[in-house]
């Protein structure tokens, strides 16, 4: 792997728009060479049999099944509401004709 130099450092620095002391630099010039030698190691397993994927862990959703149930819950919902006119909630007029 060949070393990454000071200058390619700078190069990066620059179009990222960051300003760099020299001891950032080779700073960032080791954790560079660290990160490319890992993924050197990475690129030697051999992938060809592992399917892709999106996680790590599949996510499954859980879905229950619609079922049509009668309800006589009418007269209690009104009475949560602030007022009411028969059966339907009450509100203040909005629109002016």
């Amino acid at each position: 792997m060949p070393k990454i130099t000071k200058d390619e450092v700078k190069k990066v620095a620059q179009l990222a728009r960051l300003e760099l002391n020299d001891g950032e630099i080779n700073s960032h010039a080791e954790q560079l060479e660290k990160i490319l030698g890992y993924i050197e190691q990475l690129e030697k397993i051999d992938t060809d049999d592992v399917p892709c994927t999106t996680r790590a862990i599949e996510v499954i959703n859980v879905f229950r099944k619609d079922e049509k149930k009668n309800s006589d819950c009418t007269e209690e919902l009104l009475e949560l509401g602030p007022s009411r006119e028969d059966k339907y909630f009450k509100v203040p007029k909005i629109i002016n004709e």
